[in-house]
């Protein structure tokens, strides 16, 4: 009861890891080939020692003891920390050619084991080419894929210029043994390259992931979350290249030196990321919001008019100035003083961006918390 339990959860396991594998929840790795690559070979190989000894080849049947021992000391070769992957693909790529060459030796070639040596070409070039190998790792795959190329004629000239060893007058087992070799090498091919593709998309996504995360930190301010100064420029470009009316508001924290010195920069970033959060909910699909410099922010408000802009800016303000920021049971209110500029398509957008600055100016100047238009 106890070995059925313990195999039940094994199996589990190994379905649960199809399953985030097939999900990409989780990697291929070396080691999770490897076990699958030598597992799969060394089933092949059980599977032939019983077939080999139910019709008395015993020639083959004492090689595939010997071919199951080598597949067992290949999984030893993984057990614990050790990785040997190298040796192991070398190990597995010689008891392939030896085990074609033995079994064309003893039934001939009709019976499809040279088949093998195809499936480990590509096998030996995926396997090499995903190892942390740091030099010759396509040499090493290339020389291997020739040799192999070379043992698979050798094993038809060895067929074809003397008699089997074995001779068998079965034509159902002749047949049957083919088609099982035949199946086998285009299963292992077909496996590796839809790994392969697998692999490749899982990669693509990854890169595609993190040039997102890249083009992220290029573009926003790590405080705020808000654009940066290089983006906006490109959103004032686009804005400018096609004509449309749009307006900018520029906004500044009132006191925030202020704030920095009393209470610190930590209560500082505090009411930056607060003020960036609203400003952000207001303009929510309207336009663009950048921190301009230090406490300064600005925003570009698509097809906007005196009246939508100014709604949008007061809203800012207001719920600015009733917000509570807080930080280790300190708090505050702040206020927000906001300029307003709608640009005209005669004159350019820096010219926008000076008279907002310059609305912003009058508004500190007249008492701050206002939105000057």
């Amino acid at each position: 009861m106890k070995n059925r339990k313990q195999w039940k959860t094994r199996l589990k396991k190994g379905f649960n890891n199809i399953k985030k594998v097939l999900s990409g929840k989780m990697q291929i790795t070396n080691r999770l080939k490897f076990h699958a690559l030598i597992g799969s070979i060394a089933s092949v190989h059980v599977f032939l020692l019983v077939v080999f000894f139910i019709f008395r080849i015993m020639p083959l049947f004492y090689f595939n003891i010997f071919s199951v021992l080598t597949y067992t000391f290949c999984f030893w070769l993984m057990w614990g920390e050790r990785e040997h992957y190298l040796a192991i693909y070398f190990i597995t790529y010689m008891e392939v050619l030896l085990h074609s060459f033995a079994a064309s030796i003893c039934l001939g070639w009709q019976f499809g084991f040279a088949q093998y040596i195809i499936a480990i070409i590509p096998v030996g070039f995926y396997i090499c080419y995903t190892l942390e190998i740091k030099r010759h790792k396509f040499t090493i795959a290339t020389i291997s894929a020739i040799f192999a190329a070379g043992a698979f004629l050798a094993c038809k000239f060895i067929s074809f210029f003397g008699e089997p060893v074995v001779i068998l007058d079965n034509i159902v087992l002749e047949l049957a043994l083919y088609v099982f070799n035949s199946f086998c090498a285009f299963a292992f091919l077909i496996i590796f390259s839809l790994v392969f593709i697998f692999e490749i998309r899982l990669s693509s996504n990854q890169l595609k992931h993190q040039n997102a995360i890249l083009d992220k930190l290029a573009s926003t301010d790590p405080l705020t979350g808000l654009y940066n100064r290089r983006s906006m420029d490109i959103f004032l470009s686009q804005a400018v290249e096609t004509d449309s009316n749009f307006a900018l508001i520029m906004c500044d924290i009132d006191d925030f030196k202020k704030v920095n010195d009393t209470y610190g920069h930590d209560f500082g970033d505090v009411v930056l990321k607060g003020v960036a959060g609203i400003t952000t909910d207001q303009v929510k699909g309207q336009g663009y919001v950048c921190r301009w410099g230090g406490e300064e922010i600005l925003i570009l408000l698509n097809n906007a008019s005196e009246e939508s802009s100014f709604r949008v800016a007061e809203n800012i303000r207001r719920n600015v100035a009733n917000r509570v920021f807080d930080l280790n049971e300190k708090w505050i209110h702040c206020s927000l003083t906001l300029g307003i500029a709608l640009h005209n398509n005669n004159e350019a957008v820096e010219d926008t961006i000076t008279r907002a600055d310059y609305n912003l100016y009058c508004g500190k100047r007249n008492g701050k918390n206002a939105v000057v238009l």
